[in-house]
C-alpha cells in the first residue's frame, strides 16, 4: 500500500512504517465507528480537506473517489455545496483542485 501514496505521505509511510500502520488503523477503526456507507464517507472527507484548503488531501480523495466509482459530477457538487459556508472564493479554489484530478482521469 506505501509504494502506492505519491509525496511526502509516501515519503514517511515508508520512513516510518510503525507510525504509518498506527495512523492506518486509527482510519480504518474510524471508517468503521459509524453507519456511514464508504461513498458517503469519501464524500464527507472530501468536504472536509476543503474546508482545511488542502490541495493535496483533495486531490487524493478525487483520486479515491473515482478509483470507488464516484462520479466526477458528485464530487464537483461537494465544492459547489462549499459554497455557503466556506466562501465562493474557497469554493472556487476547491473546483479546480477536483478539476485538475478529473481532467487527468
Amino acid at each position: 500500500m506505501t509504494k502506492d501514496l505519491p509525496g511526502a505521505a509516501g515519503d514517511l509511510a515508508k520512513s516510518q512504517p510503525e507510525i504509518w500502520s498506527a495512523y492506518s488503523a486509527l482510519g480504518e477503526a474510524c471508517a468503521e465507528a459509524g453507519k456511514l456507507s464508504a461513498r458517503e464517507r469519501r464524500l464527507v472527507k472530501l468536504a472536509l480537506a476543503i474546508g482545511v484548503a488542502s490541495e493535496g488531501a483533495v486531490h487524493s480523495h478525487v483520486r479515491r473517489g473515482l478509483a470507488e466509482g464516484i462520479s466526477a459530477d458528485d464530487m464537483t457538487q461537494v465544492s459547489l455545496l462549499a459554497i455557503g459556508p466556506l466562501g465562493f472564493p474557497r469554493a472556487v479554489a476547491a473546483g479546480t483542485w477536483i478539476s485538475d484530478i478529473i481532467k487527468k482521469s
